[in-house]
This record gives C-alpha cells, sequence and structure tokens, in this order.
C-alpha cells in the first residue's frame, strides 16, 4: 500500500480537507473558503480521536508521515502532509518534528512558513498577479520553472487602499476575503502621501521588540458581541522603506534602502541565525482576532514617517537590523538602458525591477577568513521583476520570510511622484 494511498484513505476518512482548500472557520465568525493550505490549524475538535489511524504506534507513524513528507517534496502533493498535521494532536507534534523550516528545506508547508525565513542555499520562486480593476496582488508558488505560468500554489493576497494623505496595502492568506477584520489577516504596508516611505507591519510582534510602540498608540481595543471585549489588536512595526528623491527628474533606475527591525545584521554572518522564528502551533481563539485594528489618520501620521532611513551604525552588528539596498544596474551602451541581471527570472523592462543585496559591510573578523564561493553581503537576497502585463516575478532567499518579501515589492507598485 503506498504512502499516498495511505493520505487518500486518510482524506477520506474526515472529510475533504484538501479538494481545493481548508474551510477553517472560528467560532462566532464568518469567512470565505480560501486557496489551498495554506491557512492556520486552529483547534478544532478532533475529528479522528476514536479511528484506528489515530492509535497507530509512535515507531510506526514517525515512520509512515517522514516517508510521506519525502516523497511529498512538491506542491499540489505536499497537500497531504498538511491533511496529516489535521488528523489529530498526536499526529500534529509528528509532523512538527520531521517537517522542517524553509531555512533548512527550502519548501513551504504550513501557514507559518510564510513568516519564516527563506532557504540558505537557493532561493524560493514565486509570482505576483496584479488585477488593477480590483486594486488586489496575489502571490503565487511557482510549480514550475517555466516564467509564464497560469497557475501556482496560492500563498498571500493584498488589497491596495488610497487614502487622502497615504496608501496602505492589507495583507491576507485568503485570495477573496482581505480585510482587516478576518482572522487571515497577517499585516499590511502604509506609505507616505509622496510614496517615497513605507512601513511594513505585522500582527505579531517581533522577538527583539525592538519597534514595537507604546500600548496606548499601536495597541487598540474594540467592543463586540460576537468576540470577547477588550480585545487587544496587534501593529508592530518590523521593516521601514525609504525610496531616494528624484528632485532633478534625471533619467534612471530607483534608488530604494530597506531596514529590517525584526532581522539583526549578524544573520547574514557566518553562524548567525533570524532570532524568534515562530513554531508549528496553532493559534489560540483570542489570538486570532489580534489582527483587527480601527485605525485613525492620526495614527500614522507624518511623526511615524520621520524617524525612517536612520540607523545608529555604531551598534553593535547583534542588535543593529540589518539593511538592504538595491543593486546598482550597469548602463548597456548597445541597447541604451540601465540593465540586471536576472538570469532569465524578468523578461520587460520596467522601472519596477530590482535586486535587494545587503548594505552593510562584513565585520573586521569576518574579512580575514577565506571561504569559497559567494559572500553572503553579495548575495541576491530579493528580486523582482515584470514578466508581463500584469505578471511579476519574486524570488527570494534567507533571511527574508515571504511576507516580508511580499510587503517589499508592494511597495515597488505604489505611485512615487518625487522619484521619476
Amino acid at each position: 500500500m503506498s504512502f499516498r494511498s495511505i493520505a487518500r484513505d486518510l482524506r477520506s476518512s474526515f472529510g475533504s480537507l484538501s479538494r481545493r482548500g481548508f474551510d477553517v472557520r472560528l467560532p462566532g465568525h464568518n469567512r470565505g473558503k480560501s486557496h489551498g493550505s495554506f491557512h492556520d490549524l486552529n483547534e478544532h475538535p478532533t475529528v479522528m480521536q476514536n479511528s484506528p489511524w489515530a492509535n497507530l504506534p509512535p515507531e510506526l507513524l514517525y515512520d509512515v508521515i517522514r516517508r510521506l513528507e519525502e516523497s511529498e517534496s512538491t506542491w499540489p502533493t505536499r497537500k497531504y502532509v498538511v491533511a496529516c498535521a489535521a488528523v489529530c494532536r498526536a499526529w500534529r507534534i509528528v509532523c512538527k518534528e520531521i517537517v522542517r523550516a524553509p531555512e533548512l528545506c527550502g519548501r513551504l508547508t504550513f501557514p507559518i512558513s510564510l513568516k519564516q525565513p527563506g532557504p540558505r542555499d537557493g532561493t524560493i520562486q514565486c509570482f505576483i498577479k496584479r488585477d488593477k480593476s480590483h486594486l488586489t496582488y496575489r502571490l503565487f508558488l511557482c510549480l514550475s520553472p517555466a516564467l509564464l505560468v497560469e497557475n501556482g500554489k496560492f500563498l498571500l493576497s493584498a488589497k491596495r487602499t488610497r487614502r487622502t494623505t497615504s496608501t496602505e496595502y492589507v495583507i491576507s492568506m485568503d485570495a477573496d476575503h482581505i480585510s482587516r477584520s478576518s482572522s487571515t489577516y497577517i499585516g499590511k504596508l502604509r506609505s507616505n502621501f509622496l510614496g517615497t516611505k513605507f512601513i511594513i507591519y505585522d500582527t505579531q510582534p517581533p522577538h527583539t521588540c525592538t519597534q514595537v510602540s507604546p500600548p496606548g498608540r499601536s495597541s487598540r481595543r474594540f467592543y463586540s458581541k460576537k468576540v470577547s471585549p477588550k480585545v487587544p489588536t496587534g501593529s508592530y512595526r518590523i521593516a521601514q522603506i525609504t525610496y531616494e528623491l528624484n528632485v532633478l527628474g534625471t533619467r534612471g533606475p530607483r534608488r530604494m534602502r530597506c531596514i529590517m527591525h525584526s532581522i539583526p545584521a549578524s544573520s547574514i554572518e557566518p553562524g548567525g541565525t533570524v532570532p524568534g522564528q515562530p513554531e508549528l502551533l496553532p493559534r489560540r481563539l483570542e489570538d486570532s482576532f489580534r489582527s483587527i485594528s480601527f485605525s485613525t489618520s492620526s495614527e500614522f501620521g507624518s511623526s511615524r514617517f520621520s524617524d525612517i532611513g536612520l540607523v545608529n551604525e555604531d551598534d553593535d552588528s547583534k542588535t543593529r537590523p540589518l539593511v538592504l539596498k538595491n543593486k546598482a544596474p550597469r548602463w548597456h551602451e548597445q541597447l541604451q538602458c540601465w540593465c540586471l541581471n536576472f538570469k532569465g527570472r524578468v523578461t520587460v523592462a520596467s522601472v519596477k525591477n530590482f535586486q535587494l543585496i545587503a548594505a552593510t559591510q562584513p565585520t573586521n573578523n569576518n574579512n580575514n577568513s577565506t571561504q569559497p564561493g559567494q559572500s553572503d553581503h553579495d548575495k541576491i537576497i530579493l528580486q523582482f521583476g515584470k514578466i508581463g502585463k500584469d505578471a511579476f516575478t519574486m524570488d527570494y532567499r534567507y533571511p527574508l520570510s515571504a511576507f516580508q518579501a511580499f510587503a517589499i515589492c508592494l511597495s515597488s507598485f505604489d505611485t512615487k511622484l518625487a522619484c521619476e
């Protein structure tokens, strides 16, 4: 009996979990059906507690899930690994031990993978589809090496909202229901009026807590009969993006700079890590409402953007945030344009195309070390480029996560009055 047949038997035993997506519902909270399996496995009633599958010997269960995880390494067949984690608590614990983070295996499996760093060796290739009529953007995982693919594994979505003095992008794990009041809301991107400065907000605080605002400003409370009263909301600044002003209006590529407050500069040093990585644990019911916020215009006033781009260079690399900058293109005399080597991943010239590398220099202790291969300071951490009218590629690697990379790419879509 093949492991795929076992997974199919499991799926038929506790319902059609992977027909196209999980229908995760919270008590007293309605939301639509998601695309794919990248949604939180919240604490649901055990659906197979009395089934023979739930009483397998631990050694046999571990071996079955391990072999299934190794055989189903790509989507869409990797949905069977996600289905195994939804069987019961025992199965979920085993899946947590076997399934490794994207940093180690280079694969996206569970929803929490979207906020974990990408692989150290290689990149995770994705593409973004833009819908101008609905002002939405959807991030997909590439399922084949081909550039122009029609189908992919849905990961994240964003909706653009233009306000009087700013632009906001709400990021969600649901493809259709994109709202801050949804349990699938995981963060947002906020810009100033000129579109030159952006702030990335996360619903969960970073481990370093470097940019956690006072509770009275970013943590608000709301009252509703559907949920427990006085539920705190979360809106934590994890990154800042700035685009250099082009006052003279000269032609040329954009210049951008990203300060990742949740990622220390030491993370790209040999042996460095990104602290505070979340574990594969289901969110509690009260945590799922932390993302709901009702902000006023004063919450994102001009004072919020005044300190963007300020980094203390004297700080230790363990506490100093990671700074990224766009890789400078070269001028091609024959083509008469600025060029970057995207290695075939970008086919259309656009001012939105960019590649990000680390702006910080290696420490003195590592300058004398001779290590083969390309240094982490020279590696392209994120690249974004156009391949069609409303299609773009997004390739990222360690130490960025899919959520952080997607938010950075969204800033390139926004209109920049003083940069072009």
